[in-house]
């Protein structure tokens, strides 16, 4: 247990806050002691990479960091690979993984900061794929019964970047594994953003997982900031799913904007595009902008604080209701 601790090493925006309290824990025991022996009123957050998540201020509490490792194979076929996965691993090192063993499923989700325990709380995704596509499991430590639950892939109540964690068991639990299931005759999803155009441009003509990933990692690269050079929270709003006839109205007055049909009732319209029409694309309040490359992420000019971050995004999203008459959500939790 440290006290008072800098908690700039623990997330990605670089905020300079700090926690009275800071512990970490590698397996569901260690978590259940450390419950049982903080004092009863006492504030706690699970902290995983800390990529999706912006402090405000200092944390009058405890984090306590998830370290779970892990990483087996628990069932293995000829067309499927089953695969249980420790929460604390690094979601960018295990997509790499899979891909190398030439298993099909999370290689569009290549280059998505933070730890696998996030994964599922989230639902995150990218190019085309959602978690929710592979994931079979999720097993999870509910504070307040002490007990270990397992959710099926229906029980998690997915929906875009959203979960029954971030909703009815919020703030209640703390993720140990994920159970997913990847492919060995491969499917690809190439079909979203720029993929189909770097595929041609890198010249490969039988598709791999691991080629996938790797072109993947590229367009990411091009327009995403590293965390470790500049900090940021990787993609600060949701891109809002919008009601047919409503995104149709939008896309009439602005041809130009980019859409993709969800289903028959809804079409999402991407936020960076939101942002960027609003005027705020590389643009800086006091030592906060949003990236020169992509609107949607808000990165830290130099020392920046959580709360300057949190003011140009409520500006952002004030600027975006008057013009669009669309609200954005964040994607970030803001502490």
């Amino acid at each position: 247990m440290k006290t008072n601790i800098s908690l700039l090493p623990y997330h990605t925006f670089g905020a300079k806050v700090n926690a009275d309290f800071f512990t970490t824990f590698s397996n569901k025991e260690e978590l259940k002691t450390i419950l049982q022996q903080k004092p009863k009123d006492q504030n706690f957050i699970i902290l995983g990479g800390g990529s999706n998540i912006l402090f405000t201020q200092d944390f009058h509490g405890m984090i306590i960091k998830n370290e779970i490792k892990g990483f087996e194979v628990v069932h293995e076929d000829e067309n499927n690979v089953t695969v249980k996965i420790g929460a604390g691993e690094n979601w960018h090192d295990t997509v790499m993984k899979t891909v190398s063993n030439g298993w099909q499923g999370i290689e569009n989700l290549a280059l998505i900061p933070g730890t696998v325990g996030a994964s599922p709380i989230q639902n995150i995704g990218a190019y085309g794929v959602e978690v929710k596509d592979v994931l079979q499991r999720v097993e999870f430590y509910h504070f307040e019964k002490g007990e270990t639950f397992e959710y099926t892939n229906q029980e998690c109540q997915f929906g875009y970047r959203n979960s029954i964690f971030k909703n009815a068991l919020k703030g209640k639990i703390a993720v140990l594994s994920i159970t997913i299931q990847l492919n060995k005759q491969w499917n690809f999803n190439t079909s979203y953003g720029a993929i189909e155009e770097e595929i041609k441009t890198q010249g490969i003509e039988t598709l791999t997982p691991l080629d996938l990933a790797n072109v993947i990692i590229k367009i990411r690269e091009s327009k995403l900031p590293d965390p470790k050079k500049i900090g940021n929270c990787g993609s600060f709003f949701k891109n809002p799913v919008l009601p047919k006839k409503e995104a149709l109205s939008i896309i009439e007055k602005f041809p130009e904007a980019p859409h993709y049909i969800v289903n028959e009732e809804t079409i999402k319209i991407p936020a960076g595009w939101l942002i960027q029409t609003a005027g705020w694309k590389g643009k800086s309040l006091g030592n906060v902008g949003t990236y020169p490359k992509q609107a949607l992420v808000l990165v830290n000019n130099g020392g920046a604080t959580g709360e300057e971050a949190w003011a140009l995004a409520l500006q952002i999203q004030k600027d975006v209701k008057t013009q669009f008459g669309i609200s954005i959500e964040p994607e970030v939790n803001i502490i």
